[in-house]
């Protein structure tokens, strides 16, 4: 590795979150781009990347050495926190894995993950199901992102541990498309509202024209109601005009 590192659309929104002067935990490190990027960004003056798995943390190292930033970075084998000090960094990043898996980390060390001063978190599945553990956590969303790359959708947050958020709408619309993305209208929000809906219809129609079980008729209610949210969130972001013919 030469040069700077440039990292995909995805993992800069991650980096962008930083708090500048943060000391970072990057969980999950893979082969230490997001790291390697703060450092030579001077946007942290030390992480300590961690991987569960050996071989991405072997490449980690050699990507740090090459860039000249042992100094900089720790590398540590650790499966999700349990390797990792309460006042190690001020910040954790934890991205490239499912929403279940992300809960897991997190719930598993309640203490130190409380002791981030912030949680940067990319989940790429199960999203719903893991902003509704933070809330109920005691975690605030103060600021969230989302990309479209390579047709598929990356929602990014920025979390802090604060039993004194409120939310802008009401809980269920929060956790389904995530209160800081509504208020901004993320224009990447709208696009993703508009597939989830067309997916919808389309799951709808195969349903109707199936035979008419109880499974498919319990299965067409709560697609019904998955819809009506879809469409409540375009209309706050003010996209459901683009949406009448669906």
């Amino acid at each position: 590795m030469a040069g700077n590192v440039i990292l995909s659309a995805r993992m800069q929104a991650v980096a962008d979150m930083v708090t500048k002067g943060s000391r970072v935990c990057d969980v999950g490190c893979d082969h230490g781009y997001v790291s390697i990027y703060l450092v030579q960004g001077k946007t942290s003056p030390s992480v300590l990347a961690m991987d569960v798995n050996k071989g991405p943390l072997l490449r980690a190292r050699e990507h740090v050495a090459d860039a000249g930033l042992k100094e900089y970075i720790t590398l540590r084998l650790s499966d999700g926190l349990t390797a990792y000090e309460e006042g190690e960094a001020d910040t954790l990043i934890c991205a490239g894995m499912g929403g279940r898996l992300m809960q897991r980390i997190l719930a598993q060390y309640p203490s130190k993950t409380k002791d981030f001063k912030e949680l940067i978190l990319q989940p790429q599945s199960d999203v719903p199901f893991f902003r509704r553990f933070l809330r109920n956590e005691g975690y605030s969303i103060v600021w969230e992102d989302m990309i479209l790359e390579e047709d598929k959708f990356y929602p990014v947050i920025k979390a802090v541990f604060s039993k004194e958020g409120s939310l802008p709408y009401d809980r269920e619309i929060c956790d389904r498309f995530g209160p800081v993305l509504l208020q901004r209208r993320h224009p990447v929000l709208g696009k993703f509202l508009k597939r989830e809906l067309e997916n919808s219809l389309k799951i709808k129609e195969r349903l109707m024209q199936g035979s008419g079980s109880s499974r498919a008729n319990a299965r067409m209610k709560e697609l019904n109601g998955e819809m009506l949210y879809i469409k409540k969130a375009a209309q706050i972001i003010g996209v459901d005009n683009g949406m009448e013919g669906l």
